[in-house]
């Protein structure tokens, strides 16, 4: 590398360094790292143990704010270090330790991106963990297959991520795949991390169900909503409900073959239909299926009250999970591409395995600009 170039690397991290001192300053990373110093002074008080409910929010919420502040102190003290060594390197030409540092500017500069990113969560529903259903479009097995990709697509961005994936309901395909699943994604901001992922998903194959190998469209909704607390009022009439019970089936152990324990719950007057069937006892999934239930109609009176916004001001938008967001393309060329941010990558195999944090993060500075 020319010595011009490390000057234009050393810019950078100058650049990169002043620009996270201000988003520093402006997300109050400071007044964060009070509140979390309160909950923990709190934890030392001699009657904190005695009131459960109290010990486990302030318990979650320490955890949160500490999982979002200590990548602060490890990038602002790493890109200060990274300055100084390539001040030193340069004086002294030190080829090797610049070319290590460009190295860090690197990473460094994708960690910003990272950290930017996050400080977008802002609403109140972003930290919660998430409800992510799946559902084939038409074409039989081909669509089934499709959406049985995508469960294994989030369930592996999942695990990258450390976040637990729990399946609430499971319905398998006739041949392969399946033609409907629920997920509960737990983890700090799970949902503010995937609701960009609501909306239909379309992939252009070669069928490996086609005798003739022809090419295929095929088609599958993915719905996400977020965990919703006890304390979020939510008025169920239960005479507006019809409660079914069935044999469940796929994951969840022998015993959903010989017991009627899952459980359907249709809301009449929404025409939403819930299922559970990941627990043995009939009145567990009964009372999971009524929280998927709070969520999903939570979700919903939240949508109504952004389209109702969007009309006063002259704006209609559709913001139904309806639309085509991403077309996954195997043939006849290998591309991933978001029809919202125009964000793509050629590497099908590795979205497939769970790197879609790029998508991710595109489209939530998308809808911070917007």
């Amino acid at each position: 590398m020319a010595e011009k170039d490390y000057n234009e690397w050393l810019r950078d991290i100058r650049a990169l360094h002043k620009d996270s001192l201000e988003l520093y300053k402006s997300v109050n990373i400071d007044g964060q790292k009070e509140s979390l110093k309160k909950l923990e002074d709190e934890t030392m008080k001699e009657d904190f143990w005695q009131n459960k409910e109290r010990f486990a929010v302030v318990n979650q919420n320490i955890s949160r704010l500490k999982k979002k502040l200590e990548p602060w102190s490890y990038f602002l003290t790493t890109t200060q270090d990274t300055i100084d060594l390539m001040e030193m390197a340069l004086e002294e030409n030190d080829l090797e330790i610049l070319d290590d540092s460009c190295k860090t500017i690197r990473i460094l500069q994708k960690k910003f991106s990272e950290l930017e990113t996050m400080e977008l969560l802002s609403e109140s529903d972003d930290v919660s963990n998430a409800f992510i259903s799946i559902h084939p479009g038409a074409g039989g097995t081909e669509s089934q297959d499709w959406a049985g990709m995508l469960m294994r697509m989030y369930t592996r961005w999942a695990e990258k991520h450390d976040f637990k994936v729990d399946i609430i309901d499971y319905t398998p395909g006739d041949e392969a795949g399946l033609k409907g699943v629920t997920l509960l994604i737990k983890g700090d901001y799970t949902f503010g991390l995937l609701k960009g992922e609501m909306g239909v998903h379309r992939l252009v194959r070669i069928s490996p169900f086609d005798s003739q190998s022809r090419r295929h469209t095929s088609f599958a909704s993915v719905e996400v909503v977020p965990e919703v607390n006890d304390d979020i009022e939510i008025e169920i009439n239960e005479a507006d409900l019809r409660i079914d019970t069935y044999r469940a089936s796929g994951a969840g152990g022998q015993h959903v073959n010989k017991t009627d324990s899952a459980i359907r719950i249709t809301h009449m007057p929404s025409g939403i239909v819930v299922q559970c069937q990941n627990e043995r006892s009939q009145h567990k999934n009964k009372s999971f299926a009524m929280k998927v239930l709070k969520a999903r109609l939570y979700e919903q009176e939240k949508l109504q009250i952004k389209e109702k916004k969007l009309e006063k001001i002259g704006e209609k938008k559709d913001i139904s999970w309806g639309n085509q967001i991403r077309s996954y393309v195997f043939q006849p060329y290998t591309m991933v591409k978001d029809h919202r941010t125009n964000e793509e990558t050629g590497s099908v195999d590795y979205v497939f395995d769970g790197d879609i944090d790029k998508f991710i993060y595109a489209y939530l500075k998308l809808i911070k600009t917007a």
